[in-house]
């Protein structure tokens, strides 16, 4: 299983202090079914919109700090009340979904919630907040200080021409900076491949 149901008591635990009442009136206002997720690579939050059998239901990965947490919890809130206002009727990052999550970033925002850094990073995109927060490289930066202490590298800490392993058991090369991200070579195969300066790897040695 991939989920696990939570009592929405323990959402406190997974919240930076202060915001748990504020997150609360969203859910209970709106009938969320919530579940923590163990860690994805592929997506941090999803959101499903009610149906005539179900509630609205929102999932977050677990494993998140909890600043990437309430972030990644605000953005499928967005997602849930743009489908209130719009329906399917609105592309799902669209122009209305960026309005309404700066909205609710910037209610938590104006609380001094978040770190400093964390605080300008998100200032930064709040007129036009990325997809992701994966997409943002000054925000995931930001909140990548806050994660659990770990054994790997961002590509940006990596020497030129260090080997580094990825999730999926790949090895390859650093080599140079290509506008915003690296550009690295497959050691087996030769192919060339664009990492994002802060994405997470673990050295070769």
């Amino acid at each position: 299983m991939a989920k696990r149901e939570a009592p929405i008591s323990q959402l406190q635990s997974f919240l930076p202090p202060g915001t748990y009442e504020a997150v609360l009136h969203y859910l209970q206002q709106y009938k969320v079914h919530l579940t923590v997720a163990r860690e994805r690579k592929s997506i941090l939050g999803d959101y499903r919109h009610r149906t005539h059998a179900q509630t609205h239901r929102i999932s977050v990965n677990g494993n998140l700090n909890k600043y990437a947490f309430l972030i990644t919890l605000l953005h499928e809130l967005a997602h849930l009340l743009t489908f209130e206002q719009y329906g399917n009727k609105v592309q799902s990052h669209g122009k209305e979904w960026k309005y309404i999550f700066g909205q609710l970033l910037a209610q938590f925002i104006q609380h001094n919630i978040f770190p400093a850094d964390i605080k300008q990073a998100l200032l930064q995109s709040l007129h036009n907040p990325s997809a992701s927060s994966c997409a943002d490289i000054e925000l995931l930066r930001a909140l990548k200080q806050f994660d659990a202490p770990s054994s790997g590298k961002l590509v940006e800490q990596l020497p030129p021409d260090a080997l580094f392993k990825t999730p999926d058991g790949r090895v390859f090369k650093k080599m140079d900076k290509v506008r915003k991200r690296f550009k690295c070579i497959e050691v087996k195969t030769g192919r060339l491949y664009l990492f994002s300066p802060v994405y997470e790897v673990e050295p070769v040695e």
